[in-house]
């Protein structure tokens, strides 16, 4: 398992209408070959950032699967405009879990 994290800095007063367009974009990441889930995370602090979290079976899945699909270019047109800067894209794999 590989955990996608990213960071993300919305543009000024564009959060709701992001949100909104990562709801749609929830369709082509979903249908992904390796994909598990997805989260979105809001800042408490400052509504226009966020981090995003994506388990994957496997690193390729996303940046041989997903990132070179049809199904990512119509997710780059949803989100990336919504961006600034563009994130930085990090992978993670579980080291310790605690679940109560």
């Amino acid at each position: 398992m590989i955990i996608e994290h990213v960071h993300l800095q919305i543009k000024p007063e564009q959060s709701q209408a992001f949100e909104q367009a990562f709801q749609k974009a929830t369709a082509f990441i979903s249908v992904s070959n390796g994909f598990n889930e997805v989260q979105l995370l809001k800042n408490i602090q400052d509504e226009h950032r966020y981090i995003l979290m994506v388990v994957w079976n496997a690193l390729e899945d996303h940046t041989e699967g997903f990132r070179k699909s049809a199904e990512y270019q119509q997710w780059k047109a949803l989100l990336h405009p919504f961006y600034d800067p563009m994130p930085t894209v990090e992978y993670y794999q579980p080291c310790i879990t605690l679940k109560k």
